[in-house]
């Protein structure tokens, strides 16, 4: 019998803020190759981790500065076998190379511990195929054994969560889930919309929550929403019962098409005080939301100003 690891309920006055949008940051401001949009190569290269352990930190400053807890994720989020096999690793290779980003975050936590109330680590599940396309041939059988392989990784690394982040259609949402039900980790589905407000499959997210929630018995611990800016996301929340199962967002920081941020070729940081203050009011008119955090774009300054508004009320 599979014993699944329990994941925090809400409490509260106890809000968690994840990081920002790592990959954008490291590449962009800092100038590290990412082949195939890829953080973990990096921890082969000590400039990088250097770079890295700088950037954490300053996440992790904002985190306690705002009396937040702590939730830290992101460099394994294209440590999938497909991935993995384009950039040349083995299998063996990849699972040392998923047990690496867990332990680089596990050392930067444990300079935290009496700042921050909690820190809890997380390993990211990215799509199997690129998060920007449709991505519609996968079934829920494949993606159940696909993600199967990366999920029972970050079971032995002893994960507090797995996030699958900036998914974009229900089928493969649905096999991540059961995947992970089977093997016993605490799974949340962050879902992205694009600028039709909907997921890329053409889903509208409460169609796509619940859908997802009926098909697997409700096993997410929660959803979340990323890779979108407020002007993409809003109009998406509508009333219902749905609603309630999404603990928070991880915006991006312009709000540009998430094509073209790939294409200008520099950071985008759009209005740090502006997205804190959309933040801000979401949170006012759903105050069960104690998740929050950046996505594309974003880092120290537009995590402090969302803490900031987040917190205000």
């Amino acid at each position: 019998m599979t014993i699944k690891k329990t994941f925090p309920v809400q409490q509260d006055g106890r809000f968690y803020l994840m990081e920002g949008g790592t990959e954008t940051e490291i590449m962009y401001k800092y100038g590290f190759d990412l082949p195939e949009f890829a953080m973990f190569p990096l921890l082969n290269n000590p400039a990088a981790v250097s770079k890295l352990k700088d950037m954490f930190r300053s996440y992790l400053d904002v985190v306690s500065k705002n009396g937040m807890c702590a939730i830290m994720g992101g460099l394994d989020y294209r440590a999938s076998p497909d991935w993995g096999q384009l950039l040349g690793y083995s299998p063996e290779d990849l699972a040392d190379a998923n047990f690496k980003s867990i332990a680089f975050l596990r050392e930067i936590a444990d300079e935290y511990a009496s700042d921050i109330p909690k820190i809890l680590i997380q390993g990211l599940i990215g799509p199997r195929g690129d998060a920007y396309e449709r991505n519609e041939k996968i079934t829920e059988n494949e993606a159940e054994d696909y993600h199967s392989i990366q999920l029972e990784t970050l079971q032995k690394a002893g994960v507090d969560l797995a996030l699958a982040i900036t998914f974009n259609n229900i089928p493969e949402s649905i096999g991540v889930a059961r995947a992970a039900a089977k093997i016993g980790v605490p799974l949340g589905i962050s879902l992205a919309l694009d600028s039709s407000s909907k997921l890329n499959s053409g889903s509208s997210l409460a169609d796509a929550i619940t859908t997802i929630d009926a098909e697997t018995e409700h096993s997410p611990e929660f959803y979340m929403i990323n890779c979108s800016h407020p002007v993409e996301y809003e109009p998406a929340i509508e009333p219902g019962n749905w609603i309630n199962r999404v603990r928070g967002v991880r915006p991006n920081a312009s709000k540009m098409e998430k094509v073209e941020l790939c294409q200008i070729g520099h950071l985008e940081e759009g209005d740090p005080a502006e997205l804190g203050r959309l933040c801000g009011d979401l949170s006012k008119r759903y105050p069960h939301m104690d998740i929050w955090g950046g996505c594309c774009g974003t880092w120290n300054a537009h995590l402090d100003e969302i803490a900031k508004n987040v917190l205000a009320l």
